[in-house]
């Protein structure tokens, strides 16, 4: 096992444990929702200037319909950039836990402006 893939292996721990910590309500609400893991984000989705830590893609649950089916939601969380922002692995674990309940905040419809307002504007 090579160096990159241990820190992959840490990194998918650091996000596992994040999501493990999330309250039980949101837990228990989210379903058909992938969270993966990618090192980097698809250039063509970062504005110049942008540092992209999360994506989340998908119709939030405010936004849907009961009975239409649809696709699973994707919430990507990107190594190399949280990586890069700090080399201490407390502000790096804390960086991914923002950052999922950035993005799983989208999953559930809370806006960025209203994350921001809650502090949680960043991730």
């Amino acid at each position: 096992m090579g160096v990159s893939d241990l820190r992959r292996a840490r990194f998918g721990r650091l996000v596992r444990r994040a999501l493990a910590d999330l309250p039980p309500t949101f837990g228990e609400r989210m379903r058909n929702v992938e969270i993966v893991v990618e090192d980097d984000p698809d250039p063509a989705r970062c504005e110049p200037g942008q540092t992209l830590l999360g994506l989340y893609e998908g119709v939030p649950l405010t936004d849907r319909w009961g009975g239409e089916p649809y696709l699973p939601d994707r919430i990507t969380i990107y190594r190399r950039p949280i990586e890069a922002m700090s080399t201490s692995p407390r502000m790096q674990a804390k960086i991914v836990r923002d950052t999922v309940v950035h993005e799983v905040a989208h999953h559930f419809g809370i806006s960025d402006a209203r994350l921001s307002e809650l502090g949680l504007g960043d991730g």
